[in-house]
């Protein structure tokens, strides 16, 4: 199976595992499956369905990477599959009883030789570290299927932190990698600080410092550093202020590295043996230019007769933007997710449809109000399929980030305006 069917197979083996209501963000399928290549050599166990949806955004900076003793897991925990075990399901390909043979053997394409062993990895780990102690390490070799690891609890004697750094390797001119290392937008994400820099060697190293839960709901700091090099190297390391991800209390104020140890802790060469252990990513196509403007442009022209003034705007790519409206109420997220059908699976949609409104013209319409992940949070959203099998889908939020606390009461998109945004005639216009 090629490598990106394979992928869009285990995509979609998460997607089932949600309802109609979860799958609508982990949908964006193919053109953005791409990018959880790095997650999938690391295993991801962090995150949720947002997390999976918008990896390159808010994602990219709440989700785990270390495969285990990272976390307990939050209750809408979206697992990507390991590679062995995703069958080969979807609208154009049969299911596949056994154990998957053919996803097994590209899933092999990911792994090294074993040069480095999980032993190596964790003495390498304990080597970078400053004075203090290390305990409960855990490591993954450079052999593993899900890609090398180690994490650990480090006690510098001012209190016991998780650390964890997951290492792989991508396209370095890959929309992947670029995700990674940008800082996200507020407007989706709250946080204290992140910066990205370029350093001599061409190399881009992001500095995260935030929240494990972004509304704060504890007082848990993640700050992490995501290392790209030139090479498609991959180090991602993240930090906490507590003995585990998630669960444990907050034993320290920050978490045990500062921002300078933490870059020089994710730059060292010593990590370049297991990484060059690797195989090199294949080559991230080039997605087709959408035929319509950006949704971040088409979002902002279809709400412009409503008179609601824009307060900040984060564009993740040509078909997924969101704005955060501001009408004197409390800030308010709204969203706009365009995901074109599929030219090797047509029709990749329709089971998400079943039993929908059908308007006159043809266009399938279904319409959901749910609970965010912040208590008091509301995601509301209306998404149609259109006739050429173009999927649309229309989010308003009680809260100026996905996961943030609510700022007012309702979204200021009702569901009737977001209805006729969903089915506006301007989609013709657009080339939808």
């Amino acid at each position: 199976m090629p490598f990106e069917d394979e992928l869009g197979a285990a995509l979609r083996r998460v997607g089932d595992g949600f309802t109609a209501d979860g799958r609508d963000l982990v949908g964006a399928g193919e053109r953005r499956g791409r990018r959880l290549v790095a997650r999938r050599r690391a295993a991801v166990v962090g995150g949720s369905t947002l997390a999976l949806a918008v990896i390159g955004t808010a994602g990219a900076y709440t989700g785990g990477l270390f495969g285990s003793g990272g976390s307990d897991g939050p209750p809408n925990v979206a697992t990507a599959p390991s590679p062995s075990s995703a069958p080969a399901s979807g609208p154009s390909a049969p299911a596949k009883s056994g154990s998957g043979e053919g996803e097994d053997e590209a899933a092999k394409k990911l792994a090294g030789s074993g040069a480095v062993t999980a032993d190596q990895l964790i003495s390498v780990f304990k080597q970078l570290l400053p004075g203090g102690s290390v305990t409960d390490a855990t490591a993954r070799g450079t052999a593993e299927l899900t890609g090398p690891m180690v994490n650990g609890v480090f006690d510098d004697g001012k209190g016991k932190g998780s650390l964890g750094v997951g290492l792989s390797r991508v396209d370095p001119k890959g929309r992947t990698v670029a995700d990674m290392v940008k800082c996200p937008s507020k407007a989706v994400l709250d946080y204290d600080s992140c910066s990205s820099e370029k350093l001599e060697d061409g190399s881009t190293l992001m500095l995260f410092q935030g929240y494990e839960y972004p509304d704060r709901r504890v007082d848990t700091k993640r700050w992490r550093a995501t290392l790209a090099t030139p090479q498609g190297y991959l180090v991602d390391v993240q930090e906490f202020n507590a003995a585990a991800e998630k669960g444990k209390p907050v034993t320290r104020s920050t978490p045990p590295l500062t921002l300078a140890q933490l870059k020089t802790f994710a730059t060292s060469p010593l990590w370049l043996p297991a990484l060059a252990d690797l195989p090199a990513a294949p080559a991230e196509p080039v997605a087709p230019a959408a035929p319509g403007p950006k949704a971040a442009d088409a979002l902002e022209q279809l709400l412009s007769g409503y008179g609601i003034p824009v307060a900040g705007k984060e564009e993740f790519d040509a078909e997924l933007a969101y704005l955060v409206l501001d009408d004197g109420k409390g800030q308010s997220l709204a969203s706009l997710q365009i995901q074109p059908d599929s030219k090797n699976r047509p029709g990749m949609w329709a089971e998400l449809f079943a039993g929908a409104e059908i308007l006159p013209d043809g266009t399938k319409i279904v319409s959901h109000q749910r609970r965010g992940e912040a208590a008091g949070a509301d995601w509301w959203s209306v998404e149609v399929l259109r006739k050429n099998g173009t999927r649309v889908i229309v989010s308003a939020y009680n809260t100026k980030t996905l996961k943030g606390a609510p700022t007012r009461q309702d979204p200021a998109l009702t569901m009737q305006r977001l209805r006729e945004i969903a089915t506006s005639p301007k989609w013709t216009e657009f080339g939808y």
